[in-house]
């Protein structure tokens, strides 16, 4: 009687247990953002952007390089304030330099906070199809492969494809809804 009591026990369990077993999808946070045509528009503008200051710092290194071998050969000639000045006017061209590279390509500068700025909207428009998804499918968890801990995984639990659907029917709604007004 113990033992049937025991044995009971752990089939109650067992069948608990199975009944409330989350089922898990996963996505790919990154292909689903190359394969929306507005990040690769945003994407393309950012890296404009970035061509545009890189060519800016370009310029301003050069002009630096130029200054700073022209006070070099013609440090003996100077005197007194000429030396000062010229001097002066070479270290205010690189900290002019290194302050612009720290702001516009620093860990906290422009570049990142524009990246920020244009994957944000994205983000919360694909987690936003992401809980549609689980809800849809009853999916418990949702893991993102783009963070690389996916082990292993077969195709039919990656749900990338279904977020996407959700999201380019979402915005071919909006482009409807536009041309109609």
């Amino acid at each position: 009687m113990k033992n049937f009591r025991i044995v009971f026990s752990f089939f109650l369990f067992l069948i608990f247990s199975i009944s409330n077993a989350q089922k898990v999808g996963v996505v790919d946070t990154d292909y689903i953002l190359n394969k929306m045509p507005q990040y690769k528009e945003a994407e393309a503008r950012l890296n404009a952007q970035i061509d545009t200051w890189q060519s800016e710092l370009q310029n301003l290194q050069s002009e630096y390089e130029r200054k700073r071998s022209a006070f070099e050969s013609e440090k003996v000639l100077l005197i007194g304030d000429q030396l000062k000045l010229r001097e002066k006017e070479v270290m205010d061209l690189e900290k002019n330099i290194k302050t612009t590279t720290s702001l516009r390509f620093g860990a906290t500068g422009e570049i990142k906070k524009l990246r920020t700025n244009l994957v944000q909207p994205f983000q919360d428009q694909i987690w936003g199809a992401i809980k549609t998804m689980a809800e849809k499918n009853g999916i418990g968890i949702v893991i993102d492969k783009t963070s690389n801990n996916v082990l292993f995984l077969q195709k039919r639990f990656d749900y990338s494809d279904k977020v996407l659907d959700i999201l380019l029917k979402d915005t071919d709604k909006k482009e409807k809804t536009k041309t109609r007004k």
